[in-house]
């Protein structure tokens, strides 16, 4: 009996911890179960948000991309789109052979010292050259998905260009004006679309230089404006918001701080030397506000504050000081005309002019 007891304890046992496994098993099964659904429904509400995202953001990436004007801020911007790899082809347009040619080289110039500091490969230097058309026919232009205008400051020649490519391109076409003063929303109204019209300001030198305003008017369309924002995270640079306001962020907030060092100067209130000194070591400045007029170059520090003042006569911030116009009269440019407020050898910034 007791063998027979114990047998059966055994029995019971076994059957218990038999039906313990069973339902562990079937626990775990549908733990699994729910995990791998769980997981398959996640995975599937990010391709779902993701691909939602994409579709917005044809956003995000523009396939065809023209640059106009291969200048000092031009031939970056084109640069920079090229090695981004964001973009299948673009298009760098200037009207004359020679500004083409200069733009061209500038560009290939560059890049071979990206491959000599070994930055990129050379198949990499090759694959963007590679994207590139180079061209005087703006009829090129014509399929882009968006367009940089980057020329000389100056609203008559924009004008002229934009009622052009307003005809030129097509209707989808975005334009992006890199101006670093003028009114966006005057271009916008030149185009003939201002809904999809946006500027993009980059800064000097635009391959090293992560900053670019983005700005929108009244009647930019916000999914081109998106679009515009998203894209300059695609080339690698950091976007930030603003509207049509006069010289954006960076402007609005430097023009007129420069013009207030200026009038120091007029008044005899401090020196070149120590004005400068006082906001690199006080204020943590990498250079002075008048070492960094000279280096801008004083007439176009001068352009863009005599059209503020002339635009917006009763903004008491906007003011011309009496040495800036001097100098310019002078033909004192800074940097580029060897002197300023400073003698200038090259880009090697001298002693204060007496």
């Amino acid at each position: 009996k007791q063998a027979s007891h114990c047998h059966l304890s055994s029995y019971s046992l076994h059957a218990q911890l038999a039906s313990l496994q069973r339902r562990l098993i079937d626990s775990s099964i549908h733990s699994f179960t729910t995990m791998l659904s769980r997981a398959a429904f996640l995975q599937s509400s990010t391709a779902a948000r993701s691909f939602a995202r994409r579709a917005l953001s044809s956003t995000a990436s523009f396939d065809k991309v023209g640059v106009i004007g291969l200048g000092l801020m031009g031939h970056g911007i084109c640069q920079v789109s090229a090695t981004s790899g964001a973009h299948s082809s673009i298009v760098a347009y200037e009207p004359e052979q020679q500004y083409l040619d200069k733009g061209k080289d500038r560009i290939e110039s560059s890049i071979a010292k990206l491959v000599k500091k070994e930055r990129m490969t050379q198949e990499q230097a090759d694959e963007s050259l590679s994207r590139i058309t180079f061209t005087t026919d703006v009829s090129e232009l014509s399929d882009a998905d968006f367009i940089v205008e980057a020329v000389i400051e100056n609203m008559d020649l924009k004008q002229t260009l934009y009622e052009s490519l307003g005809q030129v391109c097509q209707p989808s076409t975005i334009f992006a004006s890199n101006t670093s003063s003028l009114s966006i929303t005057e271009m916008a109204a030149f185009s003939g679309r201002p809904e999809n019209f946006v500027g993009v300001h980059f800064f000097n030198p635009v391959q090293l230089m992560k900053l670019v305003e983005v700005i929108r008017t009244e009647q930019t369309d916000p999914l081109v404006f998106e679009k515009a924002y998203n894209w300059v995270s695609d080339i690698g640079k950091v976007p930030v918001r603003c509207g049509d306001t006069p010289g954006f962020i960076v402007n609005r907030l430097l023009v007129p701080s420069l013009m207030q060092a200026m009038s120091m100067v007029d008044r005899n209130d401090a020196s070149v030397k120590d004005i400068d000194l006082s906001m690199q070591l006080g204020a943590g400045h990498p250079m002075g506000p008048l070492h960094l007029s000279d280096y801008i170059g004083l007439d176009t520090c001068l352009y863009i504050v005599e059209g503020w003042v002339e635009k917006y006569p009763n903004e008491p911030s906007f003011m011309i000081p009496s040495c800036l116009k001097e100098m310019v009269e002078a033909g004192h440019l800074g940097r580029k005309s060897g002197q300023g407020f400073y003698y200038w050898d090259g880009d090697k910034r001298g002693d204060p002019v007496a």
